[in-house]
């Protein structure tokens, strides 16, 4: 038997299901019948008729399935990237020989492999572990008002494969997602893979999304998409397990991970067309206790005639700072400016109006920032979305208020900069979703 060859197939009214053999000895289960073993039965927790059930299973060679906690072990690796086995035991607080163990079995099963680098010692060099970034697949899509970028990467994660096409958000939401499968499938055919590859689906939403439940909650850009059960579309239709959050979420996830790893408390802020933010905290995204955490848009300010913002109040942040209001301030200033990167253009071509526009939207996104770094305490400060291109004209509001309003014990390690990801970050950090819910969840 090779890699990529089925050993069972199993069909019912609904679905196919095939068991697929990957590159390692482990196996991936996407769903389950009525034909299924009780085998399945059992490791789904339910009798009789099992009918696409939207999780991935992974076994051992022998059928088995892998121990329990032992995906605490995988997060730990996956998050850190590449980890020694020192490191490893002082993470997990896990003894020597649970460790030990576990790897053994994680090695078996070809979740992980060691890098080529070494940890520094005292004697024998010791390899650092990694995620095995070949095991499996992940299919995220970015969805934006105007475009969809969809790609395949790895488990480190890295783009293996990528496509975008336009977006409406007039069309249904069933729609879209069937074109967004459609184009992952192409994805997975010009690389030789197969659906059955996938280890889930990640999707970044540019609205407040419930993420428990996989849901779009309130009003938003996404017009129809309030309230659709993204989740029971993809168990119906695929029988694929798929995760959904916020763009600025995993925005702030993906430049965690790939360029402030060692930040212990991350605060980020997505500038553009609108103000969003996330927070990331010993490596983990902080949701808060409904899914609202970083909602600083439309926190609002206490300054003199305030403007109306798109949510309807008045005084929001996004009414003075968001691409939206910059750019409404300056067509009634007589320039031709649209969206955020109109905005960009014009400072970077020295407009003095323009300039002055970011630097009070710096000024204002300093005075909210100032109450987070009261509160949190973060670290590290990052800036991104399209305003973020301004620079200095727009950090330089951000750290005057910072300074001004906040305790010496606060700031005098913080340390305030742009975004060094570029626009793949949200589907990057979708992906990394998908990769941090399915490896965690090993054993459970």
């Amino acid at each position: 038997m090779i890699a990529g060859d089925p050993i069972d197939i199993c069909t019912n009214p609904y679905k196919t299901i095939a068991i697929t053999v990957l590159t390692s000895p482990a196996v991936l289960y996407f769903g389950a019948t009525p034909s299924s073993s009780a085998k399945l039965s059992r490791i789904y927790g339910k009798k009789g008729n099992i009918v696409g059930v939207p999780e991935t299973v992974i076994l051992d060679a022998n059928g088995h399935e892998l121990p329990a906690g032992i995906g605490q072990l995988l997060a730990i690796i996956a998050r850190n990237k590449t980890i020694s086995r020192a490191h490893l035991e002082q993470q997990s607080r896990l003894s020597r020989a649970t460790i030990v163990q576990r790897l053994g079995v994680l090695f078996n099963a070809g979740l992980i492999t060691e890098a080529d680098e070494t940890a520094p010692s005292g004697g024998r060099p010791s390899k650092l572990l990694k995620i095995n970034e070949t095991f499996a697949l992940t299919l995220a899509a970015d969805i934006g008002e105007s475009m969809i970028r969809v790609v395949l990467t790895t488990l480190e994660p890295r783009i293996v494969a990528e496509i975008t096409f336009a977006n409406s958000f007039d069309i249904a939401p069933e729609t879209t997602l069937r074109e967004i499968m459609a184009q992952g499938e192409k994805l997975l055919a010009g690389i030789g893979r197969k659906k059955a590859d996938l280890l889930g689906i990640g999707l970044s939403l540019p609205a407040p999304v419930d993420y428990d439940n996989a849901l779009v909650v309130g009003p938003s850009v996404m017009r129809g998409w309030d309230g659709f059960d993204i989740r029971g579309w993809f168990r119906e239709q695929h029988a694929i397990r798929v995760f959904a959050d916020n763009d600025v979420n995993l925005m702030a996830v993906a430049e965690q991970r790939a360029h402030w790893p060692d930040e212990d408390c991350f605060f980020f802020i997505k500038a553009g067309t609108g103000i969003g933010s996330g927070i990331v905290t010993r490596g983990e995204l902080f949701r808060g206790g409904q899914g609202a955490a970083g909602d600083v848009g439309h926190i609002q300010l206490d300054w003199a005639e305030p403007p109306l913002c798109r949510c309807g109040k008045l005084g929001c942040l996004e009414a003075y700072a968001a691409g939206w209001a910059i750019a409404r301030t300056l067509r009634d200033k007589g320039f031709e400016a649209e969206s955020a990167r109109d905005i960009i253009n014009l400072v970077q071509r020295n407009v003095p109006e323009a300039i002055q526009q970011i630097r009070f939207a710096g000024r204002g996104l300093g005075e909210i920032v100032a109450s987070v770094v009261s509160i949190l305490n973060p670290s590290r400060i990052v800036v991104g979305g399209t305003l973020a291109l301004a620079g200095e004209h727009l950090l330089a509001g951000i750290r005057e208020q910072v300074s001004q309003r906040c305790l010496p014990l606060a700031t005098r390690k913080l340390q305030i900069s742009t975004a060094r990801s570029d626009e793949r970050a949200g589907v990057l950090g979708a992906a990394q979703l998908v990769i941090d819910e399915r490896l965690q969840s090993v054993g459970k």
